[in-house]
């Protein structure tokens, strides 16, 4: 594995290749991050990871600060993937130049975008930089993060001309969506986040069933959540896969929720 830290030297680098597949990450390397790797081997792509934890998606300074990172441990496991390259930027190389402004309709100010202002424009302005500098025919990203996904599909799939490839969420034996945010719960925390994800999963099977769905109320759920967990939730909501809007169960559909614990925010679907 290379790594690789100017943008100069990685154009260089891969200026002759013509299969890239190409994983963006902020680092905290896990086994989520390790199927979207093996999903670009398997399509026979050289495949480039980016580690970059992007200040301007970050609504809350003391967030930003308290991610989880250690550069060295992600070496490590990325070397054991075979993955071809890593390109590790600065943040004054990636914002030295004027950036593009992402701007969200009112109809998109839902679920995530809705309680973290700027969050997905700087999602989009940092993704929109990497993808110039990559060119890559198609991008790899997890479906637990799946606004996030939606709307880099919609804003930057055509004007890069990349295949947008969703990979399943991993989870662990106890169904907690892998995510680098986890490193930051203790024990407590994550048999609570176990057990919250084992009840959503509950509503999710139980909304499969046309007999069940009106006995479903998300109000109550959100409220007996709560109580019983002695957490905060932003949301609770059945959105259509397609468009994300609010559910009418004809579609494909996703149970999102987004919750605090202990100050740390997750978030899930199923």
């Amino acid at each position: 594995m290379k790594i690789i830290k100017s943008i100069f030297d990685l154009n260089k680098e891969i200026k002759d290749f013509k299969n890239i597949g190409f994983v963006p990450t902020m680092g905290g390397i896990h086994l989520g991050h390790a199927s979207l790797i093996k999903a670009s081997q398997k399509k026979k792509r050289m495949t480039i990871v980016s580690i970059f934890v992007n200040p301007k998606q970050f609504n809350n300074a003391n967030d930003y600060k308290k991610y989880p990172r250690n550069i060295k441990n992600d070496i490590i496991s990325l070397k054991k993937l075979n993955v071809d390259y890593l390109f590790v930027p600065k943040t004054k190389d990636i914002y030295k130049f004027k950036a593009k402004k992402f701007v969200l309709k009112k109809k998109d100010k839902i679920l995530c975008a809705k309680f973290r202002k700027d969050h997905f424009e700087g999602v989009l302005n940092v993704m929109n930089r990497l993808m110039s500098i990559i060119k890559s025919k198609d991008l790899f990203m997890g479906e637990k993060d799946f606004q996030q996904l939606f709307l880099i599909r919609r804003f930057l799939s055509k004007k890069f001309n990349v295949r947008i490839n969703s990979c399943p969420t991993i989870r662990t034996t106890n169904k907690i969506a892998l995510s680098t945010r986890n490193k930051l719960l203790n024990k407590k925390s994550l048999k609570k986040a176990s057990q919250i994800a084992i009840f959503l999963n509950k509503i999710k099977f139980k909304s499969k069933l046309h007999s069940s769905r009106s006995n479903i109320n998300l109000s109550d759920l959100k409220k007996e959540l709560e109580k019983k967990f002695d957490i905060k939730i932003d949301y609770l909501e059945f959105r259509d896969e397609k468009n994300l809007k609010l559910n009418n169960f004809k579609n494909k559909f996703r149970l999102f929720a987004a919750y605090h614990i202990n100050k740390i925010r997750l978030i899930d679907n199923f």
